[in-house]
C-alpha cells in the first residue's frame, strides 16, 4: 500500500493568531482552540490540518529551531472564481498579512495568488480563469 497524504502539519509561534488567519479562510476551528498546544480540523475526505506551537515541538524535539525567514508549510486554497481570489487576497492583506504576490493571471489558465500566514507560510489562492486558457 502507498503511503498517502491525510495530514498538513503547521508550526506556530501563536496558536491564536495562526487559526484567525485560517478562520478567514473559512475553516471553522473554534476560538476556544486559541491557547492549545495541538489543535486538529479534519477537511472533508478526512485529511486532517494540524497545528503545533514551536514549544509542543521541542516537548518531543529539543533541538528543534524555527529557520528566520522559512515558511514552515504551503497550502493552496482553490476559490470559486477569479473574482474570490482578488477580494480573498485583498481583505487579508487589509486585515494585516503580508502578501507575496499579487492577484495575477498565471499562464497555466488560473488566478493565482499567495499570501502569508502569520508564520511565514505561503498560502495559494486560485481558481481556474476562463480569460486565460
Amino acid at each position: 500500500m502507498a503511503p498517502k497524504l491525510n495530514v498538513i502539519g503547521i508550526v506556530v509561534a501563536d496558536m491564536g493568531r495562526s487559526l484567525a488567519f485560517y478562520r478567514r479562510l473559512g475553516l471553522d476551528v473554534p476560538d476556544s482552540e486559541n491557547g492549545s498546544p495541538h489543535v486538529e480540523h479534519v477537511l472533508p475526505g478526512g485529511t486532517k490540518v494540524t497545528w503545533d506551537t514551536e514549544e509542543t515541538l521541542r516537548s518531543f524535539h529539543p533541538d528543534w529551531s524555527a529557520v528566520p525567514g522559512a515558511g514552515r508549510i504551503g497550502l493552496a486554497f482553490e476559490c470559486d472564481s477569479p473574482e474570490e481570489v482578488d477580494r480573498l487576497h485583498d481583505e487579508l492583506v487589509k486585515a494585516g498579512y503580508d502578501s507575496e504576490l499579487a492577484p495575477w493571471d498565471a499562464f497555466w489558465g488560473q488566478r493565482y495568488a499567495v499570501v502569508h500566514d502569520p508564520d511565514g507560510n505561503g498560502v495559494d489562492l486560485y481558481a481556474l480563469n476562463p480569460a486565460r486558457p
